[in-house]
């Protein structure tokens, strides 16, 4: 599935419960987790270490 997001029209996701929500959609969506923190950076401007602690302590 193809999006097109321009930079400045993205979305910050700082706060954990979004980060998981943003997660959650886009697996449901069908990404595995190789192609999902290129998906998630792509379309959010996003808090790298909260996303690491999300998908470490999911692990």
């Amino acid at each position: 599935m193809e999006h097109t997001v321009e930079d400045n029209a993205k979305k910050r996701l700082t706060d954990r419960l979004d980060i998981i929500m943003a997660i959650n959609i886009l697996r449901g969506q069908g990404y595995d987790h190789d192609d999902l923190i290129r998906e998630i950076t792509r379309i959010f401007y996003i808090d790298l270490d909260e996303y690491n602690d999300i998908v470490a302590k999911a692990a």
